[in-house]
């Protein structure tokens, strides 16, 4: 019998793999990315003290109905950028958490980079 592989368990193998190049610091954190069927995750890390130093999610967005579509992503990744340079916090390190960097993890990172993020 032949045994499917999940592609969330191939998604957090790339994942890793990505992991053990990219780190964030206090001066240039890391920005990660989440994506679920229903909704968008976004959150600034810094991995030397391993704490979140602000987030935002399709979930706190009220006029958006659908949070898993490309409009709903291009706000958060704006929202997270709005939140990061209030705490003066100008650049970042991108990490697409393992996704293609297409579609929604795309518009996330372009809106965040618009908004005036530097990756």
């Amino acid at each position: 019998m032949i045994n499917k592989v999940s592609k969330n368990a191939s998604r957090q193998k790339r994942h890793l793999r990505l992991r053990q190049t990219l780190s964030g610091t206090a001066t240039k954190p890391r920005l990660n990315v989440f994506r679920s069927n229903k909704q968008i995750y976004a959150q600034v890390i810094d991995d030397t003290k391993g704490i979140t130093l602000c987030y935002a999610s399709s979930k706190e967005l009220a006029e958006v109905k659908n949070g898993s579509n490309v409009e709903a992503a291009t706000k958060v990744g704006a929202l997270i950028a709005k939140r990061a340079l209030d705490l003066k916090i100008e650049a970042v390190v991108f990490d697409r958490g393992g996704y293609l960097y297409h579609g929604r993890v795309k518009a996330l990172a372009e809106a965040a980079r618009a908004a005036g993020l530097k990756f």
